[in-house]
Protein backbone atom coordinates (compact mmCIF):
# COMPACT_ATOMS: atom_id res chain seq x y z
CA UNK A 1 0.00 0.00 0.00
CA UNK A 2 1.47 3.30 -1.04
CA UNK A 3 2.39 6.07 2.04
CA UNK A 4 -0.64 8.27 0.96
CA UNK A 5 -3.05 5.29 0.94
CA UNK A 6 -1.76 4.54 4.21
CA UNK A 7 -1.91 7.95 5.61
CA UNK A 8 -5.66 8.11 4.02
CA UNK A 9 -6.11 4.84 6.37
CA UNK A 10 -5.19 6.58 9.41
CA UNK A 11 -7.53 8.91 9.65
CA UNK A 12 -10.54 9.24 11.77
CA UNK A 13 -12.19 12.56 11.80
CA UNK A 14 -15.63 12.84 14.03
CA UNK A 15 -17.23 15.31 16.02
CA UNK A 16 -18.76 15.60 19.23
CA UNK A 17 -22.19 16.94 19.88
CA UNK A 18 -24.42 17.11 22.55
CA UNK A 19 -26.74 19.70 24.32
CA UNK A 20 -25.58 21.98 26.84
CA UNK A 21 -24.17 20.37 29.91
CA UNK A 22 -24.17 16.73 29.04
CA UNK A 23 -20.47 16.56 29.53
CA UNK A 24 -19.27 16.87 25.74
CA UNK A 25 -16.22 19.11 26.59
CA UNK A 26 -15.29 16.79 29.66
CA UNK A 27 -15.44 13.63 26.90
CA UNK A 28 -13.16 15.84 24.62
CA UNK A 29 -10.84 16.10 27.47
CA UNK A 30 -10.73 12.64 28.41
CA UNK A 31 -10.06 11.02 24.80
CA UNK A 32 -7.55 13.82 24.91
CA UNK A 33 -6.15 12.47 27.62
CA UNK A 34 -6.22 8.91 26.29
CA UNK A 35 -3.76 10.30 23.66
CA UNK A 36 -1.10 11.51 25.31
CA UNK A 37 -2.30 15.24 24.32
CA UNK A 38 -2.91 16.32 27.30
CA UNK A 39 -1.19 15.95 30.81
CA UNK A 40 -3.98 16.60 33.58
CA UNK A 41 -7.80 16.86 32.03
CA UNK A 42 -9.20 20.34 32.87
CA UNK A 43 -12.84 21.01 35.00
CA UNK A 44 -15.29 22.81 32.66
CA UNK A 45 -17.43 24.19 35.32
CA UNK A 46 -15.49 25.29 38.13
CA UNK A 47 -13.70 28.54 38.43
CA UNK A 48 -11.87 28.49 40.62
CA UNK A 49 -9.79 26.18 39.31
CA UNK A 50 -6.86 27.78 37.20
CA UNK A 51 -6.77 24.92 34.40
CA UNK A 52 -9.87 25.00 32.21
CA UNK A 53 -10.00 22.68 29.94
CA UNK A 54 -7.99 22.85 26.50
CA UNK A 55 -10.84 23.09 24.11
CA UNK A 56 -11.95 26.42 25.92
CA UNK A 57 -10.01 28.84 24.43
CA UNK A 58 -12.17 31.90 24.00
CA UNK A 59 -12.08 34.46 27.61
CA UNK A 60 -16.06 34.26 27.37
CA UNK A 61 -16.25 30.01 27.27
CA UNK A 62 -13.72 30.21 30.37
CA UNK A 63 -16.15 32.81 31.56
CA UNK A 64 -19.24 31.32 30.98
CA UNK A 65 -18.27 27.15 31.11
CA UNK A 66 -19.69 26.65 27.38
CA UNK A 67 -18.23 25.76 24.72
CA UNK A 68 -19.22 28.89 21.85
CA UNK A 69 -17.20 27.82 19.03
CA UNK A 70 -16.03 24.65 16.95
CA UNK A 71 -12.52 23.56 18.76
CA UNK A 72 -10.43 21.20 16.72
CA UNK A 73 -7.43 18.83 18.02
CA UNK A 74 -5.71 16.23 16.73
CA UNK A 75 -4.19 13.33 18.35
CA UNK A 76 -2.56 10.20 17.17
CA UNK A 77 -3.71 6.41 19.22
CA UNK A 78 -2.91 2.83 18.68
CA UNK A 79 -1.32 4.42 15.37
CA UNK A 80 -4.11 6.14 14.20
CA UNK A 81 -4.57 9.83 13.63
CA UNK A 82 -7.33 11.03 15.26
CA UNK A 83 -9.33 14.51 14.59
CA UNK A 84 -11.78 15.56 17.16
CA UNK A 85 -14.18 18.69 16.58
CA UNK A 86 -15.83 19.99 19.48
CA UNK A 87 -18.90 21.69 18.49
CA UNK A 88 -20.72 23.94 20.91
CA UNK A 89 -23.47 22.71 22.59
CA UNK A 90 -25.35 26.07 23.04
CA UNK A 91 -28.44 26.29 20.90
CA UNK A 92 -27.48 30.01 20.35
CA UNK A 93 -24.53 28.38 18.37
CA UNK A 94 -26.20 25.72 16.68
CA UNK A 95 -25.12 27.28 13.16
CA UNK A 96 -21.43 27.03 14.01
CA UNK A 97 -21.86 23.01 14.85
CA UNK A 98 -24.19 22.62 11.73
CA UNK A 99 -21.67 23.61 9.33
CA UNK A 100 -18.51 21.95 11.53
CA UNK A 101 -20.90 18.75 10.81
CA UNK A 102 -20.40 18.89 6.82
CA UNK A 103 -16.44 18.54 7.92
CA UNK A 104 -16.43 14.99 9.54
CA UNK A 105 -16.98 11.52 9.14
CA UNK A 106 -18.60 10.10 12.08
CA UNK A 107 -20.07 11.65 15.40
CA UNK A 108 -20.15 10.77 18.88
CA UNK A 109 -23.42 12.44 20.56
CA UNK A 110 -23.35 12.57 24.19
CA UNK A 111 -26.51 11.78 26.31
CA UNK A 112 -26.71 12.56 30.12
CA UNK A 113 -28.55 9.74 31.76
CA UNK A 114 -31.09 11.87 34.23
CA UNK A 115 -31.99 14.44 30.99
CA UNK A 116 -31.84 11.77 28.47
CA UNK A 117 -32.60 12.97 25.21
CA UNK A 118 -33.09 17.20 24.86
CA UNK A 119 -34.33 19.63 22.39
CA UNK A 120 -30.57 20.49 20.73
CA UNK A 121 -29.68 16.73 20.60
CA UNK A 122 -33.06 16.54 18.76
CA UNK A 123 -32.02 18.91 16.07
CA UNK A 124 -27.91 18.07 15.71
CA UNK A 125 -28.91 14.09 15.24
CA UNK A 126 -31.47 15.55 12.66
CA UNK A 127 -28.68 17.07 11.11
CA UNK A 128 -26.34 14.06 11.29
CA UNK A 129 -29.19 12.08 9.75
CA UNK A 130 -30.14 13.73 6.99
CA UNK A 131 -26.22 13.21 5.91
CA UNK A 132 -26.25 9.36 6.93
CA UNK A 133 -23.06 10.37 8.93
CA UNK A 134 -22.67 7.38 11.09
CA UNK A 135 -23.40 7.77 14.83
CA UNK A 136 -22.46 6.11 18.12
CA UNK A 137 -24.30 7.43 21.59
CA UNK A 138 -22.39 7.98 24.81
CA UNK A 139 -24.58 7.90 27.85
CA UNK A 140 -22.53 9.87 30.45
CA UNK A 141 -22.64 10.87 34.53
CA UNK A 142 -23.64 6.87 35.03
CA UNK A 143 -22.51 8.22 38.55
CA UNK A 144 -25.48 9.68 39.33
CA UNK A 145 -28.73 8.70 39.49
CA UNK A 146 -30.76 8.83 36.13
CA UNK A 147 -33.16 6.94 33.89
CA UNK A 148 -33.58 3.25 33.44
CA UNK A 149 -31.27 1.90 31.03
CA UNK A 150 -34.05 0.27 28.65
CA UNK A 151 -36.36 3.45 28.78
CA UNK A 152 -32.82 5.39 27.34
CA UNK A 153 -32.66 3.42 24.72
CA UNK A 154 -36.36 3.37 23.55
CA UNK A 155 -36.13 7.06 24.39
CA UNK A 156 -32.92 7.50 21.81
CA UNK A 157 -34.90 5.42 19.17
CA UNK A 158 -38.19 7.09 19.52
CA UNK A 159 -37.12 10.78 19.59
CA UNK A 160 -34.53 10.48 17.07
CA UNK A 161 -35.54 7.92 14.53
CA UNK A 162 -32.46 5.99 14.68
CA UNK A 163 -31.95 2.12 16.08
CA UNK A 164 -28.99 1.35 18.53
CA UNK A 165 -27.00 -1.61 19.72
CA UNK A 166 -25.82 -1.29 23.31
CA UNK A 167 -22.05 -2.40 23.26
CA UNK A 168 -21.57 -1.88 26.48
CA UNK A 169 -24.24 -1.97 29.68
CA UNK A 170 -24.04 -0.44 32.98
CA UNK A 171 -24.13 -2.53 36.50
CA UNK A 172 -26.29 -0.15 38.42
CA UNK A 173 -26.16 3.92 38.45
CA UNK A 174 -25.41 6.60 40.90
CA UNK A 175 -24.53 4.89 44.18
CA UNK A 176 -24.99 1.49 42.89
CA UNK A 177 -22.86 2.30 40.14
CA UNK A 178 -20.64 -0.98 39.85
CA UNK A 179 -19.40 -0.43 36.76
CA UNK A 180 -19.93 -1.68 32.96
CA UNK A 181 -20.25 -4.96 30.99
CA UNK A 182 -18.22 -4.61 27.80
CA UNK A 183 -20.53 -6.43 25.57
CA UNK A 184 -18.61 -5.83 22.54
CA UNK A 185 -15.12 -6.98 23.94
CA UNK A 186 -16.48 -9.37 26.53
CA UNK A 187 -14.93 -7.52 29.27
CA UNK A 188 -15.71 -6.30 33.00
CA UNK A 189 -14.80 -3.07 33.77
CA UNK A 190 -14.83 -2.12 37.11
CA UNK A 191 -15.91 1.45 38.92
CA UNK A 192 -13.63 2.53 41.25
CA UNK A 193 -15.44 5.80 43.05
CA UNK A 194 -12.62 6.85 45.15
CA UNK A 195 -9.75 5.78 43.38
CA UNK A 196 -8.17 6.97 40.14
CA UNK A 197 -9.69 5.97 37.65
CA UNK A 198 -6.37 5.87 35.07
CA UNK A 199 -5.97 2.16 36.19
CA UNK A 200 -9.60 0.91 35.88
CA UNK A 201 -9.70 -2.73 36.98
CA UNK A 202 -10.95 -4.64 33.86
CA UNK A 203 -11.27 -8.16 33.89
CA UNK A 204 -11.63 -10.58 30.82
CA UNK A 205 -14.80 -11.96 31.24
CA UNK A 206 -16.21 -14.14 28.10
CA UNK A 207 -19.22 -16.35 29.87
CA UNK A 208 -21.63 -14.27 32.51
CA UNK A 209 -22.83 -17.67 33.77
CA UNK A 210 -19.30 -17.31 35.48
CA UNK A 211 -20.37 -18.02 39.36
CA UNK A 212 -16.93 -15.52 39.71
CA UNK A 213 -19.22 -12.95 38.75
CA UNK A 214 -20.84 -12.55 41.88
CA UNK A 215 -17.08 -12.03 43.83
CA UNK A 216 -16.42 -9.02 41.61
CA UNK A 217 -19.75 -7.20 42.05
CA UNK A 218 -22.02 -8.82 44.83
CA UNK A 219 -25.11 -11.37 44.21
CA UNK A 220 -27.66 -9.11 43.11
CA UNK A 221 -26.00 -6.66 41.18
CA UNK A 222 -24.90 -10.20 39.16
CA UNK A 223 -28.50 -11.76 39.07
CA UNK A 224 -29.41 -8.32 37.92
CA UNK A 225 -26.53 -7.98 34.86
CA UNK A 226 -27.32 -11.24 33.86
CA UNK A 227 -30.86 -11.03 33.49
CA UNK A 228 -30.27 -7.30 31.19
CA UNK A 229 -27.93 -8.67 29.06
CA UNK A 230 -29.88 -11.44 28.18
CA UNK A 231 -32.46 -9.06 27.58
CA UNK A 232 -30.37 -7.07 25.02
CA UNK A 233 -28.77 -9.97 23.19
CA UNK A 234 -32.88 -11.27 22.74
CA UNK A 235 -34.12 -7.49 21.70
CA UNK A 236 -31.29 -5.96 19.66
CA UNK A 237 -29.96 -6.99 16.60
CA UNK A 238 -26.28 -8.36 16.39
CA UNK A 239 -23.58 -5.65 15.66
CA UNK A 240 -22.42 -5.52 12.44
CA UNK A 241 -19.86 -2.78 11.47
CA UNK A 242 -21.43 -2.34 7.97
CA UNK A 243 -24.82 -1.13 9.68
CA UNK A 244 -23.07 1.47 11.65
CA UNK A 245 -21.46 2.66 8.90
CA UNK A 246 -24.45 3.25 6.98
CA UNK A 247 -26.42 4.80 9.24
CA UNK A 248 -28.62 2.02 10.34
CA UNK A 249 -27.35 1.22 13.96
CA UNK A 250 -26.47 3.15 16.33
CA UNK A 251 -23.61 2.01 18.95
CA UNK A 252 -24.21 2.74 22.59
CA UNK A 253 -21.79 3.56 25.20
CA UNK A 254 -22.64 3.47 28.92
CA UNK A 255 -19.73 5.77 31.21
CA UNK A 256 -18.87 8.96 33.71
CA UNK A 257 -16.54 11.00 31.13
CA UNK A 258 -15.53 13.27 34.98
CA UNK A 259 -14.40 10.00 36.14
CA UNK A 260 -12.87 8.60 33.25
CA UNK A 261 -14.80 5.71 33.08
CA UNK A 262 -16.45 3.93 30.23
CA UNK A 263 -14.26 6.09 27.81
CA UNK A 264 -11.26 4.22 26.89
CA UNK A 265 -14.36 1.27 25.97
CA UNK A 266 -15.36 3.63 24.04
CA UNK A 267 -12.51 4.89 21.77
CA UNK A 268 -10.90 1.69 21.41
CA UNK A 269 -14.58 0.57 19.52
CA UNK A 270 -14.54 3.61 17.62
CA UNK A 271 -10.97 3.52 16.55
CA UNK A 272 -12.04 0.03 15.29
CA UNK A 273 -15.28 0.62 13.61
CA UNK A 274 -15.23 4.06 12.66
CA UNK A 275 -15.22 5.28 9.23
CA UNK A 276 -11.95 6.21 7.02
CA UNK A 277 -12.59 9.63 4.97
CA UNK A 278 -15.58 9.86 3.17
CA UNK A 279 -16.61 11.41 -0.28
CA UNK A 280 -18.16 14.63 -0.66
CA UNK A 281 -20.37 16.34 -2.88
CA UNK A 282 -19.47 19.11 -5.05
CA UNK A 283 -21.99 20.79 -7.41
CA UNK A 284 -19.94 19.31 -10.30
CA UNK A 285 -18.99 15.98 -9.08
CA UNK A 286 -18.19 13.41 -5.95
CA UNK A 287 -14.82 13.83 -5.10
CA UNK A 288 -13.27 10.87 -3.74
CA UNK A 289 -10.29 10.64 -0.76
CA UNK A 290 -8.14 8.73 -2.52
CA UNK A 291 -7.77 10.64 -5.48
CA UNK A 292 -4.14 12.14 -6.59
CA UNK A 293 -5.34 15.84 -6.97
CA UNK A 294 -5.70 17.94 -3.58
CA UNK A 295 -8.95 19.75 -2.47
CA UNK A 296 -10.63 20.99 0.17
CA UNK A 297 -13.26 23.49 1.71
CA UNK A 298 -13.26 25.65 4.21
CA UNK A 299 -15.87 25.32 7.16
CA UNK A 300 -15.25 27.87 10.02
CA UNK A 301 -13.33 31.02 10.23
CA UNK A 302 -12.04 32.43 13.49
CA UNK A 303 -10.44 35.73 14.14
CA UNK A 304 -8.04 36.07 16.81
CA UNK A 305 -7.25 33.13 18.00
CA UNK A 306 -4.00 34.51 19.76
CA UNK A 307 -5.50 38.27 20.37
CA UNK A 308 -1.70 39.28 20.56
CA UNK A 309 -1.42 38.11 16.69
CA UNK A 310 -4.65 39.67 15.83
CA UNK A 311 -4.62 36.59 13.43
CA UNK A 312 -7.66 35.21 11.81
CA UNK A 313 -7.32 31.33 10.56
CA UNK A 314 -9.67 29.62 8.09
CA UNK A 315 -10.24 25.95 8.86
CA UNK A 316 -10.12 23.45 5.71
CA UNK A 317 -11.19 19.98 5.57
CA UNK A 318 -9.11 18.45 3.38
CA UNK A 319 -11.35 16.47 1.12
CA UNK A 320 -9.03 14.34 -1.29
CA UNK A 321 -5.57 14.52 -2.39
CA UNK A 322 -2.55 15.61 -0.10
CA UNK A 323 -1.58 19.17 0.61
CA UNK A 324 1.58 20.47 1.03
CA UNK A 325 2.94 23.79 2.09
CA UNK A 326 4.38 26.22 0.54
CA UNK A 327 2.57 24.89 -2.70
CA UNK A 328 -0.19 26.77 -5.02
CA UNK A 329 -3.57 26.23 -4.81
CA UNK A 330 -6.26 27.76 -6.70
CA UNK A 331 -8.61 29.49 -4.82
CA UNK A 332 -12.06 28.72 -6.69
CA UNK A 333 -13.90 31.69 -5.49
CA UNK A 334 -11.31 34.49 -6.08
CA UNK A 335 -9.80 32.47 -8.67
CA UNK A 336 -6.41 33.17 -8.12
CA UNK A 337 -3.12 30.67 -6.77
CA UNK A 338 -2.29 31.14 -3.27
CA UNK A 339 0.28 29.39 -1.12
CA UNK A 340 0.72 29.06 2.82
CA UNK A 341 3.87 29.24 3.83
CA UNK A 342 2.48 28.58 7.91
CA UNK A 343 -0.41 25.75 7.58
CA UNK A 344 -0.95 24.53 11.01
CA UNK A 345 -2.78 21.82 13.16
CA UNK A 346 -4.68 22.00 16.17
CA UNK A 347 -3.99 20.66 19.48
CA UNK A 348 -7.19 23.45 20.83
CA UNK A 349 -5.48 26.82 20.80
CA UNK A 350 -1.78 24.77 20.91
CA UNK A 351 -0.73 25.32 16.96
CA UNK A 352 1.77 23.60 15.27
CA UNK A 353 3.48 24.09 11.80
CA UNK A 354 2.73 21.14 9.37
CA UNK A 355 4.24 19.82 6.01
CA UNK A 356 1.85 17.79 4.41
CA UNK A 357 -1.57 16.57 5.66
CA UNK A 358 -4.22 14.34 4.06
CA UNK A 359 -7.90 13.59 3.44
CA UNK A 360 -9.46 13.71 6.63
CA UNK A 361 -7.31 16.44 8.41
CA UNK A 362 -8.42 19.80 9.41
CA UNK A 363 -5.71 22.67 8.22
CA UNK A 364 -5.57 25.94 9.93
CA UNK A 365 -4.54 28.52 7.20
CA UNK A 366 -3.31 32.26 8.24
CA UNK A 367 -5.70 34.54 6.48
CA UNK A 368 -5.79 38.62 5.63
CA UNK A 369 -9.20 38.09 4.54
CA UNK A 370 -9.10 36.42 1.15
CA UNK A 371 -11.54 33.23 3.03
CA UNK A 372 -15.24 33.32 3.58
CA UNK A 373 -17.06 30.11 5.01
CA UNK A 374 -17.82 27.05 1.76
CA UNK A 375 -14.98 28.66 -0.23
CA UNK A 376 -13.20 26.02 -2.18
CA UNK A 377 -9.32 25.38 -2.52
CA UNK A 378 -8.05 23.10 -5.53
CA UNK A 379 -4.92 21.90 -7.89
CA UNK A 380 -6.66 23.96 -10.49
CA UNK A 381 -10.19 21.70 -10.99
CA UNK A 382 -13.21 23.73 -10.46
CA UNK A 383 -15.22 22.52 -7.79
CA UNK A 384 -17.90 23.70 -5.23
CA UNK A 385 -18.36 21.71 -2.40
CA UNK A 386 -22.14 21.32 -1.45
CA UNK A 387 -24.41 21.99 1.84
CA UNK A 388 -22.78 24.29 4.08
CA UNK A 389 -25.99 26.32 5.47
CA UNK A 390 -26.26 30.00 6.28
CA UNK A 391 -29.47 30.17 7.88
CA UNK A 392 -32.18 32.50 8.41
CA UNK A 393 -31.29 34.97 11.64
CA UNK A 394 -34.51 35.34 13.80
CA UNK A 395 -32.98 37.51 16.34
CA UNK A 396 -32.40 41.40 14.49
CA UNK A 397 -30.91 44.58 16.73
CA UNK A 398 -29.62 47.74 14.77
CA UNK A 399 -25.66 47.98 15.83
CA UNK A 400 -24.04 51.26 16.22
CA UNK A 401 -20.84 52.59 16.93
CA UNK A 402 -20.37 53.65 20.41
CA UNK A 403 -16.99 55.27 20.43
CA UNK A 404 -16.87 57.91 17.33
CA UNK A 405 -12.48 57.70 18.07
CA UNK A 406 -12.59 54.20 16.72
CA UNK A 407 -14.39 53.94 13.58
CA UNK A 408 -12.24 51.80 11.87
CA UNK A 409 -11.74 49.37 14.09
CA UNK A 410 -15.27 49.10 14.46
CA UNK A 411 -15.93 48.36 11.01
CA UNK A 412 -13.44 45.91 10.52
CA UNK A 413 -14.05 43.89 14.00
CA UNK A 414 -17.40 43.80 12.59
CA UNK A 415 -16.12 42.19 9.08
CA UNK A 416 -14.26 40.12 10.65
CA UNK A 417 -16.75 38.38 12.83
CA UNK A 418 -19.40 38.21 10.55
CA UNK A 419 -16.94 36.71 8.12
CA UNK A 420 -16.42 34.25 10.71
CA UNK A 421 -20.28 33.38 10.44
CA UNK A 422 -20.98 34.68 14.24
CA UNK A 423 -23.73 36.37 12.73
CA UNK A 424 -25.13 37.91 9.93
CA UNK A 425 -25.05 41.96 8.95
CA UNK A 426 -28.12 43.95 7.00
CA UNK A 427 -27.78 47.11 5.39
CA UNK A 428 -30.57 48.38 4.94
CA UNK A 429 -31.42 49.85 1.27
CA UNK A 430 -33.96 53.33 2.86
CA UNK A 431 -31.52 54.41 5.54
CA UNK A 432 -28.18 52.58 5.41
CA UNK A 433 -28.55 51.67 8.92
CA UNK A 434 -26.64 48.36 9.91
CA UNK A 435 -28.62 45.56 11.29
CA UNK A 436 -27.29 42.30 13.12
CA UNK A 437 -29.57 38.98 12.66
CA UNK A 438 -28.47 35.95 14.81
CA UNK A 439 -29.80 32.59 15.57
CA UNK A 440 -29.98 33.10 19.29
CA UNK A 441 -29.70 35.87 21.87
CA UNK A 442 -26.32 34.81 23.15
CA UNK A 443 -24.09 35.89 19.74
CA UNK A 444 -24.80 39.34 21.26
CA UNK A 445 -23.27 39.49 23.97
CA UNK A 446 -20.11 37.24 22.42
CA UNK A 447 -19.71 40.30 19.49
CA UNK A 448 -19.68 42.89 22.32
CA UNK A 449 -17.42 41.57 24.36
CA UNK A 450 -15.31 40.40 21.72
CA UNK A 451 -15.33 43.38 19.80
CA UNK A 452 -13.99 45.18 23.00
CA UNK A 453 -11.41 42.39 23.85
CA UNK A 454 -9.95 41.71 20.62
CA UNK A 455 -10.79 44.84 18.21
CA UNK A 456 -10.61 47.91 21.58
CA UNK A 457 -13.94 48.70 19.69
CA UNK A 458 -17.42 49.30 21.18
CA UNK A 459 -20.56 48.90 20.03
CA UNK A 460 -23.97 49.66 21.44
CA UNK A 461 -27.76 48.12 20.41
CA UNK A 462 -30.62 49.33 19.72
CA UNK A 463 -33.91 47.44 19.23
CA UNK A 464 -35.79 46.77 16.07
CA UNK A 465 -39.10 45.02 15.16
CA UNK A 466 -38.49 42.08 13.07
CA UNK A 467 -39.88 38.63 12.46
CA UNK A 468 -37.19 37.33 9.67
CA UNK A 469 -35.17 38.10 7.04
CA UNK A 470 -35.34 36.04 3.80
CA UNK A 471 -33.23 35.86 0.82
CA UNK A 472 -35.26 36.71 -2.11
CA UNK A 473 -34.21 35.91 -5.93
CA UNK A 474 -36.48 35.72 -9.02
CA UNK A 475 -36.63 34.72 -12.89
CA UNK A 476 -38.17 37.34 -14.09
CA UNK A 477 -36.23 40.92 -13.59
CA UNK A 478 -39.19 43.09 -14.39
CA UNK A 479 -41.12 41.24 -11.36
CA UNK A 480 -37.83 41.84 -8.98
CA UNK A 481 -38.10 45.52 -10.14
CA UNK A 482 -41.71 45.85 -9.04
CA UNK A 483 -40.91 43.89 -5.62
CA UNK A 484 -37.95 46.00 -4.87
CA UNK A 485 -39.61 49.41 -5.60
CA UNK A 486 -42.83 48.53 -3.83
CA UNK A 487 -41.33 47.13 -0.58
CA UNK A 488 -38.38 49.39 -0.73
CA UNK A 489 -38.35 50.43 3.36
CA UNK A 490 -38.12 46.29 4.05
CA UNK A 491 -35.42 45.95 1.70
CA UNK A 492 -31.34 45.76 2.49
CA UNK A 493 -28.31 43.93 1.74
CA UNK A 494 -26.40 41.01 3.21
CA UNK A 495 -22.56 41.03 3.44
CA UNK A 496 -22.06 39.26 0.39
CA UNK A 497 -24.13 42.26 -1.77
CA UNK A 498 -27.14 39.62 -1.78
CA UNK A 499 -31.11 41.02 -2.02
CA UNK A 500 -32.52 39.97 1.69
CA UNK A 501 -36.25 40.72 2.25
CA UNK A 502 -36.73 41.70 6.19
CA UNK A 503 -40.23 41.06 7.37
CA UNK A 504 -41.77 43.24 10.33
CA UNK A 505 -44.29 40.76 11.27
CA UNK A 506 -45.01 37.10 9.54
CA UNK A 507 -48.50 38.48 8.40
CA UNK A 508 -46.26 40.77 5.91
CA UNK A 509 -44.43 38.01 4.98
CA UNK A 510 -47.54 36.16 3.67
CA UNK A 511 -48.55 38.68 2.34
CA UNK A 512 -45.26 39.64 0.36
CA UNK A 513 -45.26 36.01 -0.64
CA UNK A 514 -48.80 35.94 -1.61
CA UNK A 515 -48.87 39.03 -3.68
CA UNK A 516 -45.47 38.50 -5.22
CA UNK A 517 -45.80 34.70 -6.65
CA UNK A 518 -42.90 35.27 -8.96
CA UNK A 519 -40.43 35.83 -5.81
CA UNK A 520 -38.53 33.01 -4.46
CA UNK A 521 -38.40 33.77 -0.60
CA UNK A 522 -35.18 31.86 0.64
CA UNK A 523 -34.74 30.82 4.51
CA UNK A 524 -31.37 29.05 4.34
CA UNK A 525 -28.69 30.21 1.85
CA UNK A 526 -26.09 27.64 1.11
CA UNK A 527 -23.01 29.76 1.17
Amino acid sequence: MSEFLNELHRRRTFAIVAHPDAGKTTLTEKLLLFGGAIQTAGAVKSNKIKKSTVSDFMEIERQRGISVSTSVMGFEYRNLQINILDTPGHEDFAEDTYRTLTAVDSAIVVVDVANGVEKQTEKLTKVCRMRDTPLIFFINKLDREGKDAFDLLDEIEQKLDVKVRPLSWPIGMGQRFKGVYNLYEKKLVLFNPHGKQDEEEVIIFEDLANPDLEKHIGESAARELREEVEVVETVYHDFKKEDYLSGKICPVFFGSAVNNFGVKELLDCFVEIAPTPLPRFTEERLVKPEEDKFSGFVFKIFANMDPRHRDRIAFLRICSGKFERNKNYKHIRLGRDMKFPNPTMFMASKKTLLEEAYPGDVVGLYDSGNFKIGDTLTEGEMLHFKGIPAFSPEQFRYVENADPMKQKQFAKGLDQLMDEGVAQMFTRNSDGRRIIGTVGQLQFEVIQHRLESEYNAKCRYEPVSLHKACWVTSNDPKAMQEFLDRRKRDIAVDSEGNTVFLAETAWILQTAQENFPKIQFHFTSDV
